[in-house]
């Protein structure tokens, strides 16, 4: 069985960092992983994607050079996570990690919500003074 466990929001100061995991467990197809926000009033907008088999990726223009990616292995269980710097207020949102299959997402473009399967329950992520 699938399961995503997202952590690490909360509230920030404009222009702070957060690191948001998502701890990843049951895949066993060839998969991408993306983080999506859904701020109020706005649509889910996807901002990241990794190909889990080759490691490429997509980064959304919103977000390029301030957020990055990156895995990590422990105890068998795999770590996505989004390394969030120089944030505004404008990033304030529900974040979410989401899981698709590489058939039906192509891999790491920009990922949209209806080729994702298996979702986090999402973590707040509020920037404001």
């Amino acid at each position: 069985q699938v399961q995503l466990v997202e952590s690490g929001g909360g509230l920030v100061q404009p222009g702070g960092s957060l690191k948001l995991s998502c701890a990843v467990s049951g895949v066993t197809f060839r998969y991408t992983i993306a983080w999506f926000r859904q701020a109020p009033g706005k649509e889910r907008e996807g901002i990241l994607s990794i190909n889990n088999r080759d490691g490429t990726a997509y980064v959304a223009e919103s977000v390029k050079g301030r957020f990055t990616a990156s895995r990590d292995v422990i105890d068998k269980i795999l770590y996505f996570n989004l390394q969030m710097n120089s944030l505004k207020p404008e990033d304030t949102a529900v974040y979410y990690c989401a899981i698709g299959p590489e058939w039906r997402t192509g891999g790491a473009r920009n990922p949209t919500a209806l080729n994702y399967d298996y979702w986090g329950q999402g973590t707040q992520v509020t920037v404001s003074t």
